[in-house]
C-alpha cells in the first residue's frame, strides 16, 4: 500500500439499537470520507456480542486494510451488558492480534442509559480515526 491509495475499510455493525447504530454508521462512514479512506464492506450482525464472526471475515481478506466495530449495549436490569462488551472486546482484541490488522472499538456501552447512548454516536467517528492512524503508522 502507497501513500496515495485510500486506507480500505470494513465495518462490523450490530443491528441492535439500529437508530443508533445506523446513526453511527453514518457519521463513520463520512468521518473515512474526511480521512482519505474508504468504507468497502459492510456486514450486520444481530448485536455485539455476535460481531467476532463477521470481523474474521473481513480480516481475512486482502482488499480490506482495518475493521471497524459499531455498536451500542444499554445497560438492563441485569449485569448482561458487562458480560456482553467485556468478551466481545476481548475477542476484537484478539482477532487484531490475530490477523496482524487494527480492528478498533467504536462500541458504546456497558453501564449507560438510552438517552447516554444518544450522546455517545461519536465513537463510531473515533473508531475510524484511530483505524486509519495505525494503518499509517504501522506500515
Amino acid at each position: 500500500m502507497s501513500d496515495t491509495e485510500p486506507i480500505r475499510l470494513g465495518f462490523v455493525v450490530a443491528e441492535f439499537n439500529r437508530d443508533l447504530t445506523y446513526q453511527m454508521e453514518l457519521l463513520g462512514t463520512e468521518h473515512a470520507k474526511f480521512l482519505g479512506a474508504e468504507v468497502i464492506d459492510t456486514i450486520l450482525v444481530p448485536g455485539v456480542y455476535d460481531m467476532p464472526l463477521a470481523i474474521k471475515k473481513l480480516c481475512k481478506r486482502n482488499d480490506i486494510d482495518a475493521v471497524i466495530t459499531i455498536g451500542i449495549v444499554i445497560e438492563g436490569a441485569t449485569k448482561h451488558d458487562e458480560i456482553v462488551v467485556q468478551h466481545a472486546a476481548r475477542k476484537i482484541t484478539d482477532l487484531s492480534l490475530e490477523y496482524d490488522k487494527p480492528v478498533t472499538l467504536g462500541i458504546a456501552g456497558p453501564g449507560m442509559t438510552r438517552m447516554e447512548a444518544h450522546q455517545r454516536v461519536d465513537y463510531a467517528k473515533r473508531a475510524v480515526e484511530a483505524a486509519v492512524k495505525l494503518v499509517r503508522r504501522l506500515k
